[in-house]
């Protein structure tokens, strides 16, 4: 684990005591793990069933979630959502879905530049530091990530009271000072690895993908699922690279790579990478990230997405696999169960004027609970089709 470390990651917060930043890390050393053992073999064998083509997989929720909202009735309302989601494509596609949550553990964001529009240092999540727009609260502290953990031991709770055994928890795996702590040897799988005790699924970003770097030598060590998100600049061979060396014994569902190219470039660029990995043996789950690659600035200023966008990505990426024969398996995206107005369009007519009334999001633009319904009505639909005319 030293040697994967040691490789240049990017997306790494300046701590400005080293010291403290070690102290915290023996202390979550010893911190209790957020999921269980059983629970992460269960997910790894349902999504081999998605890999397979058997099942769909749905990934959704906040795009960083805030101590401030980790409170039982926003958790509920996120997890509601994501059950009233999966209903619909179940009770419409009649194929099972694997739900896993943006939940307990996202509290890292990576950001495009250092410093914001004031020049103060960029919020890079809760589990970093604060959103408040000072010196002092943008300075990187350590004991965010003990707070981050027993935030994270408190949301997961929720899920097990609420959707035992219906929903796992995953995040992106960017802060290495946090992901390298709760571990333990797992050595039920051809060889022994090590285990993350934060997560049951766990993805590397579009930003920190590098191949040379410590995000994906650190994932290589892990038995838990993976993701990695690839973008419109990534080409089939690297696609290829990512999948042998994550997933070296070929075991179905091992690795999930999450398109999240641009509702204008999927149809174009996701075919030969399909393709190329495709023939390389392993069996991948394939999933759409239709959020991501459509993010726009509003012309009074707000982050946002257009939810025909969206939907375009996601049509794209259906009707790539539908003609290529492969498993359209799962989609990944922002959402929030509440009455938020940061995405444009949708039944309810949300326009760009609109944003301010409800803009709610610590980052990135979700969509509203109805918008978000509407979505899996049209995901539907498109798997549906797929199913039927692949």
């Amino acid at each position: 684990m030293t040697e994967a470390l040691a490789r240049p990651a990017a997306q790494q917060p300046c701590w400005p005591d080293p010291e403290r930043v070690s102290a915290v890390t023996e202390q979550l050393h010893d911190a209790d793990p957020i999921v269980a053992p059983a629970e992460t073999a269960r997910l790894s064998d349902r999504l081999a069933s998605v890999a397979r083509g058997e099942a769909f997989l749905l990934q959704g929720g906040d795009c960083a979630e805030t101590f401030a909202d980790n409170t039982e009735s926003h958790l509920r309302a996120n997890l509601r959502v994501l059950q009233w989601m999966a209903a619909v494509l179940t009770d419409m596609t009649s194929m099972p879905v694997v739900t896993v949550a943006r939940m307990a553990g996202q509290y890292a964001k990576p950001r495009s530049k250092p410093v914001d529009a004031h020049g103060l240092p960029v919020y890079r999540g809760d589990i970093v530091n604060s959103s408040a727009s000072t010196l002092d609260a943008r300075t990187p502290d350590p004991h965010r990530m003990l707070r981050a953990h027993a935030n994270a031991t408190t949301a997961m709770d929720t899920v097990r009271k609420h959707c035992a055994g219906e929903v796992y928890v995953s995040h992106e795996m960017l802060l290495l000072d946090y992901e390298r702590t709760v571990l333990w040897v797992d050595g039920g799988g051809p060889e022994p690895r090590l285990a993350s005790g934060l997560a049951h699924f766990l993805w590397i970003g579009d930003r920190t993908r590098q191949p040379d770097g410590a995000h994906v030598a650190f994932a290589e060590l892990l038995s838990n699922p993976i993701g990695v998100k690839i973008g419109p600049d990534v080409t089939p061979e690297q696609a290829v690279e990512y999948v042998r060396r994550l997933d070296p014994h070929c075991t179905p569902g091992r690795v999930t790579l999450v398109s999240r190219m641009g509702h204008t470039m999927v149809r174009d660029v996701l075919p030969p990478i399909v393709e190329k990995v495709n023939a390389s043996g392993h069996e991948v789950v394939w999933q759409c990230d239709p959020m991501h690659g459509n993010t726009r600035m509003s012309a009074n200023g707000y982050k946002t997405r257009f939810v025909d966008h969206v939907v375009d990505e996601l049509t794209g990426f259906f009707e790539v696999h539908r003609q290529l024969g492969t498993h359209p398996g799962g989609i990944h995206v922002e959402v929030t169960g509440e009455d938020v107005t940061e995405c444009v369009g949708g039944a309810a007519g949300i326009t760009e004027t609109d944003l301010p009334a409800r803009y709610r999001t610590a980052c990135d633009p979700r969509l509203n609970a109805e918008q978000s319904i509407e979505l899996a009505f049209t995901v539907a639909e498109l798997l549906s089709f797929t199913l039927n005319n692949g």
